[in-house]
């Protein structure tokens, strides 16, 4: 599990690609400290294991999953990445519950200075991901974690204050370019419990419409 809070800005060195895999070689200095076989790095909020390492680089495999739902695999050598060593048991809680498990990509759609902040424009590749992103609430942009701002039908807004512009990377984003996307893991446990739909004979699941209402929040005595 991470935080969402960036611990250092790194650098692709290497990508060997075959097929949909990968194995990417990342130069990183403050992740690396420590570091063993088998460790979890958020890359660009991505969970990815490490499979090798030396005192000034890792590498780690990039399975088809992932391939095809972050924006990995557009990225060449010589980008920034931002990166989050696996959180500690006794480490502080700055940002919110982030898995490293990307939902899908969004495309940078603005970027406006308001005041001291940023405010980005996102427009997700899948409408259906809006059903998580919720105004004011936490959500995830390339392993970063900040608050949702305002929504429409097929994208939200996010606001970043200079600290996190500076120290990620972030700050050479511009319009026309992807992030990956990770929403609220509550919201996501949420909706899958109010609309499961179990097997049937066939096998295959689905989505149902929950049964909690208004009305029957109110006669429960909740409301």
């Amino acid at each position: 599990m991470f935080t969402g809070l960036v611990e250092e800005v790194g650098t692709l060195r290497r990508v060997k690609k075959q097929g949909e895999a990968m194995v990417l070689t990342v130069e990183a200095s403050k992740v690396t400290e420590g570091v063993a076989l088998g460790d979890s790095i958020s890359v660009n909020g991505v969970c990815l294991t490490v499979i090798a390492f030396d005192r000034t680089s890792f590498d780690a495999d990039v399975m088809p999953e992932t391939y095809r739902k972050s924006n990995l695999h557009q990225m060449r050598p010589g980008q920034n990445v931002n990166l989050e060593r696996a959180m500690l048991a006794g480490g502080r809680f700055g940002g919110h519950i982030v898995q490293g498990h990307v939902d899908g990509v969004g495309v940078i759609t603005g970027r406006e200075t308001d005041a001291n902040a940023v405010v980005f424009a996102i427009r997700l590749a899948d409408d259906e991901m809006m059903r998580y992103v919720i105004p004011k609430g936490s959500i995830t942009i390339d392993g970063i974690s900040l608050t949702v701002v305002s929504t429409n039908a097929t994208g939200f807004s996010v606001s970043v204050i200079p600290h996190t512009l500076g120290e990620t990377a972030l700050m050479n984003k511009k319009a026309g370019e992807s992030v990956n996307i990770e929403c609220d893991v509550i919201g996501k446990y949420v909706d899958h419990l109010l609309h499961y739909k179990p097997s049937d004979t066939s096998g295959s699941t689905g989505r149902t419409e929950s049964k909690i209402s208004a009305a029957f929040l109110s006669e429960n005595g909740f409301l």
